[in-house]
């Protein structure tokens, strides 16, 4: 759908900008943006550690009933965008390139997920591929739209911290997950840190810089099979996933798909430090 700025869908929150986008295009649910909505973005170049700690927030927070929202750029943005939707939540993409345009391509299938489970926007015409500034004009979009930025990992010429500072002139709330300091994509969101951005060190830091709280759970622990193991492996004490894989003598990639489907009954926590934990 087309939408000008003088039309009652156009989202309200870009009206904020000094210079919000004449026309919007927009594919899928636009009453997803009236959710509490927050950006999560980072770098291209992220490491396991920052994937990881993406999706967890945006797991958390799309079952908490927030609307991700990010750039479908590798690293970071995709996966907080595949957290959301891998819990039924909500997400929305925002594009420097039409809609009809996957970029990278390999996100086509993604993209066109997110425009029937989510919601998809760019300022650009949909056949219209990406031009120079493109993609710092898309991240002013993202600031405006999102209640609260969280920058996961960035080096110092990150997008991200075009997204962050955009965010900052919008007097929105700006946060960061606080990274090692000896690699260059934590540089700039510990410098941040360094300036007085809220602090991530938990996945329910970041729900209260929204409002909300972790939804109750089903707690029906399974009989057998490998997440039982790992369940029982569990009982020893709070371990990283290797540790528990060799404990519940699984294949590493049992482990992986047995955390996950314990961590979405409720029944355990992955820490932003990798350990994972029973609740």
């Amino acid at each position: 759908m087309e939408l000008h700025r003088d039309d009652p869908r156009y989202p309200a929150a870009l009206r904020d900008l000094p210079d919000p986008p004449r026309t919007l295009w927009a594919r899928g649910e636009l009453a997803l943006l009236d959710r509490p909505c927050v950006a999560i973005v980072g770098t291209r170049r992220a490491t396991a550690y920052a994937e990881r700690v993406a999706r967890e927030l945006a797991r958390a927070l799309a079952r908490g009933g927030a609307c991700v929202i990010s750039g479908l750029a590798r690293g970071v943005d995709v996966a907080a965008h595949r957290a959301a939707l891998d819990v039924d939540g909500a997400t929305c993409a925002v594009l420097g390139t039409g809609l009809d345009v996957a970029y990278p391509k390999g996100h086509a299938a993604l993209q066109q997920d997110i425009g029937v489970r989510g919601l998809v926007l760019s300022e650009l015409p949909p056949s219209l591929a990406a031009h120079g500034g493109s993609f710092p004009r898309r991240n002013r979009i993202i600031a405006a739209l999102a209640r609260v930025t969280v920058v996961v990992e960035a080096g110092v010429k990150s997008g991200a911290l075009i997204t962050a500072a955009h965010a900052l002139d919008l007097n929105r709330t700006v946060a960061a997950v606080p990274g090692p300091i000896d690699i260059p994509q934590a540089q700039g969101s510990n410098e941040l840190l360094r300036d007085g951005a809220c602090f991530i060190a938990s996945v329910a830091d970041a729900l209260a810089l929204l409002g909300l709280t972790a939804p109750a759970r089903v707690r029906d622990l399974p009989a057998e099979g490998s997440e039982r193991a790992l369940w029982d492996a569990l009982a020893a004490g709070h371990a990283d996933l290797d540790t528990l894989s060799s404990r519940a003598r699984l294949p590493a990639h049992e482990a992986m798909a047995a955390v996950s489907a314990l961590e979405l009954r409720g029944l355990v926590e992955c820490a932003l430090s990798g350990e994972i934990r029973r609740l």
